[in-house]
């Protein structure tokens, strides 16, 4: 239900955040595109969390345990971050896109490349010892 203008009656925004009532409501797509997005970035930290399960419980033969022990909790901090990350990411390209403001710079994901470069390198270099 709309007002003219596109806006929603004042008694639909009162759950929602200020910066999610600015503006106009977006093309769903646009918004539903931006939710899948959010979801990628909820599945890639489960998998960094399941990385971290996983060499802690299998790696025990290969690493060694403080190194495996730093490593996963390293990983486990991490994916914690990218989950905060990602949802203040979908927040602001949902406020971007409800005030026609060009789409903020997925910065986080140089961080999760750094991230994961880094956690891939101590580990080729713990096995290879």
């Amino acid at each position: 239900m709309e007002t003219s203008g596109g806006r929603r009656p004042k008694a639909l925004h009162g759950w929602r955040p200020k910066a999610l009532r600015d503006g106009t409501d977006p093309d769903p797509r646009f918004t539903l595109a931006n939710e899948r997005t959010f979801l990628a970035w909820v599945r890639t930290a489960l998998g960094i969390i399941a990385a971290a399960v996983a060499l802690e419980t299998f790696a025990g033969g290969i690493v060694s345990e403080g190194l495996r022990t730093v490593l996963a909790c390293a990983l486990l901090g991490f994916a914690a971050v990218l989950m905060v990350f990602a949802l203040i990411r979908w927040h602001r390209v949902e406020h971007a896109m409800r005030t026609g403001r060009a789409l903020p710079v997925p910065w986080v994901a140089y961080l999760l490349a750094l991230a994961l470069g880094v956690s891939g390198v101590v580990l080729a270099l713990a096995i290879a010892r």
